[in-house]
Order: structure tokens, then C-alpha cells, then sequence
């Protein structure tokens, strides 16, 4: 039985669990899923992900990673967290990914949508941030969506597999 600490229509976000790491595992090594993620060259081994796991029971008070878990098959479809969260200055950097067959069915917009939520009225943050290179259109699309405005861009700043350096788009949400 996994709690679950916010409901959504299409999805929820659940307490990870230790079984989720075998899908996180195997996401985490998906070419296609790591392309627009932080350091896409790494390849994962499970002892990894076992010792992510614990490092985030230790750092709760400053990551909350959550299982974004599809509500109609109760099956954890990706990952979405607040990162850095930082208490004093009131904000946390927002990162989330989908397993490949989970992409566009509106999951990481609820996803993120349900995170803000959690950030704002759970955590009592002000501001969520988020990165994300200027190729990943869908991402973008997705923080567009959920009223995170453009705040600044790094030149040229992440090599992207394929695609060479990109730049780095940094976007914003305050609460209210």
C-alpha cells in the first residue's frame, strides 16, 4: 500500500518507495528519457538508485521526491521533486521526468501542477524554479502551462546528446 499525498485527476503523487526503484532504475538508463536530464551520459547501476534513496530519507528536509503514480492503473509512471529546498529564503528548484510511454498524455503537467501545490501550500515556500534546455519543447510547454515565467537563459550552456550545446532556460513561479 503506497500513501498518497496529493490526488489529481490523471495522476497523483505518492510516497516512493523502495519497489519503485527497479522502474526508476531502468528510466534513469533510457537514452531518451535521460537526453533533457542533468548529466545525460551517466549510466545507472541499481546500487546507485539504492543509495539515492537513502541519501533522500536523510535529506528530507531539503528533498521531497515524490512517484508521479498513474490513477487508473496505480503504476508509478515517473518521478517529480523539490530539490534545494531552501526554508529560509521560501523556494526549492523543480524537477520532474516521465517514463518514455507515459509521454503526452498530460502526466507531467498534472504532475507538476500537484508539486506546486505541495510547494506552496504544504512547504509555505514563495518560489519554485526550474531549468530546462531550449530543445525540450514538451518540458517547456509543461512549466508554460503551469504559470512559470521565463526569468533568464545560459548560452550555449548543456551539451545534449545529438544535438550539441544548447541553451539553458530558467523559469519562475511565485506563489499567488
Amino acid at each position: 500500500m503506497r500513501p498518497i499525498i496529493l490526488k489529481g485527476n490523471l495522476v497523483s503523487l505518492g510516497v516512493l518507495l523502495r519497489e519503485d526503484l527497479k522502474h526508476v532504475w531502468v528510466w534513469y538508463n533510457d537514452r531518451e528519457v535521460r537526453r533533457y536530464l542533468s548529466y545525460p551520459e551517466e549510466v545507472f547501476f541499481y546500487e546507485d538508485e539504492l543509495e539515492w534513496y537513502e541519501a533522500l530519507r536523510r535529506e528530507k528536509k531539503h528533498e521531497k521526491v515524490f512517484a508521479i503514480i498513474e490513477n487508473s492503473s496505480r503504476s508509478p509512471v515517473g518521478l517529480v521533486g523539490l530539490h534545494k529546498i531552501d526554508h529560509h529564503n521560501g523556494r526549492a528548484e523543480l524537477g520532474y521526468f516521465l517514463a518514455r510511454e507515459y509521454w503526452g498524455h498530460g502526466y507531467a503537467s498534472e504532475a507538476v501542477k500537484l508539486a506546486l501545490d505541495y510547494a506552496f501550500e504544504w512547504l509555505n515556500l514563495r518560489k519554485v524554479y526550474a531549468h530546462v534546455f531550449e530543445t525540450n519543447a514538451p518540458s517547456i510547454r509543461v512549466l508554460e502551462k503551469n504559470g512559470f515565467k521565463l526569468a533568464g537563459r545560459w548560452r550555449k550552456h548543456q551539451y545534449v546528446p545529438g544535438e550539441g550545446f544548447v541553451d539553458v532556460l530558467l523559469y519562475e513561479k511565485f506563489r499567488g
